[in-house]
């Protein structure tokens, strides 16, 4: 369990990726008053926890009820966050992430925009549900290590609820080639990462 809340802080930052998603966000909202944006910011941000929350405290039974192991869900889960990060190194990810978003204002431009596409599948996706599922079985029912992976759950929305807010000046700062060259640094953190899982389930497998 060394380095269980180091881990997790890194995965969860990495997979969400506050920064990226601001980007996200802004053209999700721009034709928002500067009220309605902090109210979706705030119901998204709530939205997501809730579902990671409930990925983190039921996940584990449902793939119990289903026969898969945990091992194997770590395999499987570190497979899918290693083609999620090919996707932020090799530029995929974005055009695919604001089509998703492009296609959700078309149907409702306000009142939906909150749960999709910001909470799910932006904040609350494949990954960082894959993710809080693999990090609440590495607890390994320890509630002390439960409560502090909801902790840093809570931090890491907190984080994206905040970078909403000052959306526009982040923007504005980091420019196209800022937001390419941290979504790329990203990238290689996540693959390493989810070599890293695909490592454990294997060695639980063999073992």
């Amino acid at each position: 369990m060394d380095g269980y809340f180091t881990s997790a802080v890194a995965t969860l930052l990495v997979v969400i990726d506050p920064i990226f998603l601001t980007a996200i966000f802004l053209g999700l909202t721009s034709d928002l008053s500067k009220e309605h944006r902090r109210e979706v910011a705030l119901r998204g941000s709530l939205i997501a926890f809730v579902i990671m929350v409930a990925a983190g405290l039921g996940g584990a039974k449902l793939l119990l009820l289903l026969g898969i192991s945990l091992s194997a869900f770590r395999i499987a889960g570190g497979l899918l966050l290693l083609s999620a990060a090919a996707e932020m190194v090799f530029d995929r990810r974005a055009a695919r992430l604001q089509d998703t978003a492009k296609i959700a204002v078309d149907i409702d431009h306000v009142r939906n925009i909150a749960a999709f596409p910001l909470a799910i599948p932006l904040m609350a996706g494949p990954g960082a549900i894959t993710a809080m599922i693999l990090l609440s079985g590495k607890a390994e029912g320890s509630m002390f290590y439960l409560l502090g992976l909801f902790a840093i759950t809570g931090f890491v929305v907190l984080t994206c609820y905040i970078c909403f807010l000052f959306a526009q000046p982040i923007g504005n700062t980091m420019g196209i080639t800022g937001r390419a060259v941290v979504s790329r640094l990203l990238g290689i953190i996540l693959a390493a990462l989810a070599v890293q899982f695909m490592i454990d389930g294997v060695k639980a497998v063999i073992t």
